[in-house]
């Protein structure tokens, strides 16, 4: 697994390194794992998404750390395997629930990769709460987790800063061409206005909270872009 070596080889020797569990096999064997499974997925939520969640978590956790208050707050493991996993159960892309029960993937790949029990239990916590459905559907509930389990919010500001800016325009219309292939452009478009631009609003970090901004003035000058380029055509 080259992707796997590369990122633990880049991960050791950022800014952040001294925030990585000493020991490698875990986090080893819990990448190449994933990475097998998200071969499955389309290219808006492949593993290159994934290996760029975890980079922004990692990157998030070492800044956050800068702050004092904050250095007994985070468990890095958990931020790094939350991040790892944070869409191994994503719905949009589980086969059919068999007798109305779905198996979590996270809880067996945790178990054989060798994490202890309470471990497990927290980091499947995390994953379980990190998307932007479950947070509209029960915010108090998502809430609650943050409460107990702060890494949350770092590994939910990553993967909501990957949804926006240049790449998040650019997953945005890959995820609608494969799978809302005769919605067209337009539809896509319209997310932006519909989801994406809520996404600022939403971070829990204030490491989160200025990235977003930048990004977030990407989509609302591509906005501009699409809207002067389509009026040309329709000539409204």
């Amino acid at each position: 697994m080259d992707s796997v070596d590369k990122l633990l080889r880049s991960a050791r020797s950022a800014p952040y390194g001294h925030l990585l569990p000493a020991e490698d096999r875990l986090f080893r064997v819990i990448a190449e794992e994933v990475q097998l499974h998200m071969m499955n997925y389309d290219a808006s939520h492949d593993f290159d998404h994934i290996l760029r969640v975890l980079t922004l978590s990692m990157h998030i956790l070492a800044l956050e750390y800068e702050d004092h208050d904050n250095q007994n707050k985070y468990d890095p493991t958990v931020v790094l395997l939350a991040a790892l996993l944070h869409d191994v159960n994503d719905r949009k892309y589980l086969p059919p629930a068999v007798n109305g029960q779905q198996t979590s993937k996270i809880a067996l790949v945790l178990e054989q990769a060798g994490a202890s029990a309470d471990l497990a239990a927290i980091v499947e916590t995390v994953v379980d709460h990190v998307s932007y459905s479950s947070e509209i559907k029960d915010p108090a509930k998502v809430q609650r987790a943050l409460q107990q389990h702060p890494e949350l919010g770092i590994v939910q500001d990553a993967d909501r800063i990957d949804a926006i800016g240049a790449i998040g325009i650019g997953r945005t219309f890959t995820f609608g061409g494969a799978k809302l292939p005769l919605a067209g452009m337009q539809n896509v478009r319209e997310h932006i206005d519909e989801k994406l631009e809520k996404l600022e609003g939403m971070m829990k970090t204030n490491t989160g909270r200025k990235m977003a901004r930048k990004r977030t003035e990407r989509l609302t000058m591509f906005k501009k872009w699409w809207d002067e380029e389509t009026m040309l055509v329709t000539g409204i």
